[in-house]
């Protein structure tokens, strides 16, 4: 659905674009010059073209854009408004424009996984520190006695988590409610890590992408490729009892 939505957004701000070409190409054309303020901005209609540009130029950088040929922007624009034939159909576009995105979320994926696993070498050889099959690494910080959930099972935790530079995007505590939900529901970092606790265990983990959240990333905070950090404290099973 992203990529479907995508390109109407950025012919919605390109738009603003041309719009904001051809005030300017007219101002310029002009034999008075006349005294602008805030750099031009007169209307709401040149406020909104200009913060529309912006945020286009904002997402161009975003994906590693530095130049962009604003002829053939404009004239896809006009053709499309005008109802005339285009270059590209909406499929072939979005196609495009979904490779832009798609090579970008490689790009931000490959070097997050490299911190990662550079990361992780070193980790694991730390005291305490253990190491799955899967890649998983824990370290238990408090040694629960109850029982060990299972896959069917719905857990209450508390929970932290961080990237690897330290930076917290969620935290269970700073809300003042654990968190409550199927071990199965969780990603496989997680469901496995839940799976080994015994209840009254708080435990470290250390999970690299491919057990997290992928090469996509989750959200603003979690980065395509992040190797993620969670202190999590569990604190019981439904319908059972910590011993």
């Amino acid at each position: 659905m992203k990529k479907v939505f995508l390109l109407p957004s950025i012919l919605l701000l390109a738009f603003a674009v041309q719009a904001q070409t051809k005030k300017t190409t007219k101002k310029v054309a002009q034999t008075k010059t006349t005294t602008t303020t805030s750099a031009g901005l007169k209307t709401t209609s040149d406020s909104l073209s200009y913060a529309f540009g912006i945020s286009l130029g904002q997402y161009m950088k975003s994906q590693g854009i530095s130049t962009c040929n604003f002829a053939m922007l404009n004239k896809a624009i006009d053709q499309t408004i005008k109802g005339q034939p285009t270059l590209l159909d909406m499929n072939q576009a979005n196609h495009l424009m979904g490779r832009l995105v798609e090579n970008k979320t490689k790009q931000v994926a490959a070097a997050e996984k490299a911190k990662g696993t550079q990361f992780l070498a070193k980790n694991k050889s730390r005291a305490g520190v253990m190491t799955t099959s899967s890649g998983l690494q824990y370290e238990i910080l408090t040694k629960g006695t109850g029982a060990v959930p299972t896959r069917t099972d719905t857990v209450t935790a508390h929970y932290k988590g961080s990237l690897l530079d330290g930076k917290e995007f969620d935290n269970s505590y700073s809300r003042g409610e654990p968190l409550t939900i199927p071990v199965a529901g969780v990603i496989p970092g997680w469901t496995e890590a839940l799976t080994l606790m015994p209840v009254g265990s708080k435990w470290k983990l250390y999970i690299p992408a491919e057990i997290g959240y992928g090469d996509y990333g989750a959200g603003q905070d979690i980065p395509g490729g992040a190797t993620l950090v969670f202190e999590v404290e569990l604190l019981g099973i439904a319908n059972k009892k910590a011993l």
